[in-house]
């Protein structure tokens, strides 16, 4: 058995015996630990900037395309600021159908982190209660975009 073999079953193992709200804690700490299976050849972040139903079903697509070509091989990252922060929204004040909302927690699960701009959440008074429990804050998108990229991550904007 391969380490990505390894690390894709040890994840769908926590999303089997855990809360979902667990899960990203685990599975985001195990994707990312490169001392229990080294760091991954690819690393990509995501801006996901728009409301739009249509782009929120391309952007999670490619996301999930990227992650079954390279399965254990790329860590992937999703940027949520301005209108696209309701896919991360426990009671998102946008349109997110059920069908997105499912997706990104699948894609969580699988070790995908998605990230919430702090300032747009302080646009809407929104705090941690208000995210998916999955979700990491950071204080300011577009700074999250940048340091990621400075990390080694291909950045891509839709």
């Amino acid at each position: 058995m391969t380490a990505d073999t390894r690390r894709r079953r040890i994840l769908q193992w926590l999303t089997a015996t855990s809360g979902l709200g667990m899960i990203s804690q685990r599975a985001d700490a195990i994707a990312k630990d490169p001392a229990l299976f080294g760091e991954p050849s690819h690393k990509l972040v995501y801006q996901f900037n728009k409301a739009d139903i249509d782009y929120m079903e391309h952007v999670l697509f490619s996301v999930g395309a990227l992650l079954r070509k390279y399965g254990d091989d790329i860590h992937l990252v999703v940027t949520a600021i301005g209108p696209g922060i309701h896919i991360l929204g426990k009671r998102p004040l946008r349109p997110v159908p059920e069908v997105v909302r499912q997706r990104v927690a699948s894609l969580a699960a699988y070790g995908v982190s998605f990230h919430a701009c702090g300032n747009t959440m302080k646009s809407l008074d929104w705090g941690k209660d208000d995210i998916l429990d999955f979700a990491e804050i950071v204080e300011i998108g577009a700074d999250d975009l940048m340091t990621l990229q400075e990390q080694g991550y291909s950045y891509i904007s839709w």
